[in-house]
């Protein structure tokens, strides 16, 4: 079983950046897969982006293409969302997820953090 914990979240104004980390602890007994998903008020949970075990593919929401990026270190078990050029619709509850493969699709991933709060002023 794996629990992931998630950190970064705050407060930042319209352009700036944060970087979300998420810590992997327990065992893990196959190689995992890592997603970033975010949800709002009122909203359903979207994908955000993701990323292969191996880091080798990603996949990104056309939202936040070119202004996020995901990578991960599997040394320390983590892995990171980049967010620069921020704006006012990504303040959101941001979560991380492990699965078995790199997935847009909520359903596909086994574990979930509890979330961190990234808010972006105007």
């Amino acid at each position: 079983q794996v629990q992931l914990v998630e950190s970064g979240g705050g407060m930042v104004q319209a352009g700036g950046s944060l970087r979300l980390s998420c810590a992997a602890s327990g065992r893990i007994f196959s190689r995992t897969a890592m997603g970033w998903f975010r949800q709002a008020p009122g909203k359903e949970r979207e994908f955000v982006g993701a990323i292969s075990w191996g880091g080798g593919t990603t996949y990104y929401a056309d939202s936040v293409k070119g202004r996020f990026t995901i990578s991960r270190d599997n040394a320390k078990n983590t892995v990171y969302l980049q967010m620069n050029s921020l704006k006012p619709e990504d303040t959101a509850v941001y979560y991380c997820a492990a699965g078995p493969l790199a997935s847009t699709h909520r359903y596909e991933y086994d574990h979930w953090g509890q979330g961190t709060q990234v808010t972006v002023s105007s």
